[in-house]
């Protein structure tokens, strides 16, 4: 019995150093003469490029002309900072609801938009996006003539999971966002008018793709 206790003893304990090595394998610890140092390990491809797989609908009849470039770096292992350009062109609000009609503007809107994010993987590859967005909008009329411009502040909290592949080179992030924007100003009264009484918010999917490097 002296002997089956202390090997449920030794195994508890390696048990114990397994669970505790694996927890904070992320990290090691280096002790010398001056202080004791935490470390993170080394990360391999830090950075990462890529766009939405809707720019695919660009193809379509009556395009949108959506793109979309970003760009990501990984500060540790789980947070990274991302920076976005966009552009599209819109002809009717953004904000109503799918399968809904709306009258259409007197023209439509062209935006340029540069944003900055944070981004969360906490389990696996399960993620949370945080993002603003400020866009540059051009308005113009059935012509195709400017008629002036405006700036928007666009936000989105975003939920997803990126699935790796190609030893986690390439990367497929399906997700679900919340999208609102607070600031929306200098519309032409004609737009105005349509705009009114849309929501300034929307829930719709995400599909981005990209390359690690």
């Amino acid at each position: 019995m002296g002997i089956l206790m202390k090997l449920k003893s030794t195994g508890l304990t390696l048990m114990f150093a397994l669970f505790i090595t694996l927890a904070f394998s992320q990290d090691y610890i280096r002790t010398d003469s001056v202080s004791v140092q935490t470390k993170q390990k080394e990360i391999t491809r830090r950075h990462f490029l890529g766009s939405s797989l809707f720019i695919l609908l660009n193809l379509a009849p009556d395009p949108g002309d959506y793109y979309q470039l970003d760009y990501g770096y990984f500060l540790t292992r789980k947070d990274a900072i991302l920076v976005e350009a966009t552009t599209w062109k819109y002809h009717a609000p953004v904000g109503i609801p799918y399968g809904s009609s709306v009258e259409s503007y007197p023209g439509y809107v062209r935006a340029y938009g540069i944003g900055l994010g944070y981004q969360r993987f906490w389990w696996k590859n399960l993620f949370t996006t945080v993002e603003a967005t400020s866009f540059l909008q051009q308005f113009y009329d059935n012509d195709n003539k400017k008629i002036q411009k405006g700036f928007q502040l666009y936000l989105q909290v975003v939920l997803g999971y990126r699935f790796e592949f190609f030893k986690k080179r390439w990367y497929v992030e399906p997700a679900i966002a919340l999208k609102y924007w607070p600031v929306n100003t200098n519309f032409p009264a004609s737009f105005a008018a349509i705009e009114s009484g849309i929501n300034n918010y929307k829930i719709e999917p995400s599909l981005n793709f990209g390359i690690r490097f």
